[in-house]
């Protein structure tokens, strides 16, 4: 599986790339604290599939990499395959890039 840093994200959002982040967290986890990614809960991600773009990377998030590759792997079965998994999450995130983010 491949992994992104929060670094390599930042760098990524800072110049302006073309990549859809994808949040697999819980509706209120995402009411806290989230980086602009669109919202699908890990219990919908095979559902919701379709929203899920094909033609771009993508980087999946959620609070550590665990749900993130769970949903990777999901999504690998459905045949997409330029999938990042954001490593050590959001709370990798407000550590190395916002410590003003709210994390639990």
């Amino acid at each position: 599986m491949k992994e992104i840093s929060v670094q390599e994200l930042k760098e990524k959002k800072d110049k302006g790339e073309d990549f859809q982040l994808i949040d697999v967290r819980e509706d209120f986890e995402y009411e806290m604290s989230n980086l602009g990614g669109l919202l699908i809960p890990l219990g919908g991600i095979v559902i919701e599939a379709n929203k899920v773009e094909k033609n771009k990377p993508v980087v999946v998030m959620c609070r550590s990499g665990k749900r993130s590759a769970a949903a990777i792997m999901q999504l690998e079965q459905l045949g997409y395959t330029d999938l990042y998994n954001l490593k050590g999450g959001i709370l990798a995130w407000a550590a190395e890039i916002d410590p003003e983010l709210s994390v639990y």
